[in-house]
């Protein structure tokens, strides 16, 4: 299982719905309004924007939130946010990398410094660790979807390059540039996914015990406890045994 997968179900475990469910919102609504203004405010005019839209949906941000986003972008808000990406080591040597958007970017890179210093980690330059990852879009169906020739097949006449079946699911990868044609053909396909969206991909993981997983996943809580940041990506490696713990 991928590691953003597993951090995924481990957020799920914590009970922390409520307080991510708030965050998440927020997260997605600003992403909805930088993708609008940065092009058309239509959707379908805009990849970006509607890759945004439907990743907010499949979370189930209601429509007026949505609404309201793009409402921001076209209304003359006067708020500009910054994206940076910031990349460190976590705990354990652990690869991490940060996507933020910030109207202030001594704030935001400040905050991350000090949480990477507090965990145990340090952050390192831009391309540090980015080495180890591949910027991939990610569109992800569940198991009920269809069985793992089923999916593979669809796929790939979507134009994707590769799948990972689980009992839970199918994690469906594709290029970077290719994510908006690549969902649209296995919406129509397979009706709507649970997820789409661009990620960074591991390519090198390090693997984790108890303790490590442990000091790694608060420094990511911590982090995404963060207002300005809106991703966090790592290359932890942890076993289902040490899942099964956590």
């Amino acid at each position: 299982m991928a590691g953003h997968s597993k951090w995924a179900n481990i957020q799920h475990r914590k009970g922390r719905q409520d307080k991510l469910r708030s965050k998440l919102f927020s997260k997605l609504s600003k992403e909805i309004t930088v993708a609008a203004k940065m092009g058309d405010p239509d959707p379908e005019k805009n990849p970006r924007l509607r890759l945004a839209v439907k990743e907010a949906k499949s979370n189930s941000v209601p429509k007026d939130v949505i609404d309201r986003a793009i409402g921001k972008a076209t209304g003359g808000d006067d708020e500009n946010y910054d994206e940076i990406r910031y990349e460190g080591y976590g705990p354990n040597g652990v690869a991490v990398i940060v996507e933020a958007m910030t109207d202030n970017k001594n704030r935001t890179a400040s905050s991350v410094r000090s949480l990477f210093t507090k965990s145990g980690g340090n952050l390192a330059e831009t391309g540090a660790v980015s080495f180890m990852f591949e910027r991939k879009g990610l569109v992800v169906y569940g198991a009920e979807a269809g069985d793992v020739d089923a999916m593979f097949e669809h796929a790939i006449d979507a134009g994707a390059e590769d799948v990972e079946s689980t009992e839970d699911g199918h994690d469906i990868y594709c290029a970077s540039t290719d994510l908006n044609d690549v969902s649209k053909a296995l919406e129509l396909a397979l009706g709507e996914s649970a997820t789409t969206k661009l990620i960074w991909k591991p390519t090198t993981m390090t693997e984790l015990d108890l303790s490590g997983a442990e000091k790694i996943m608060r420094l990511i809580e911590n982090l995404e406890d963060d207002d300005d940041i809106q991703n966090v990506t790592t290359n932890m490696d942890v076993s289902d045994e040490i899942m099964s713990q956590l």
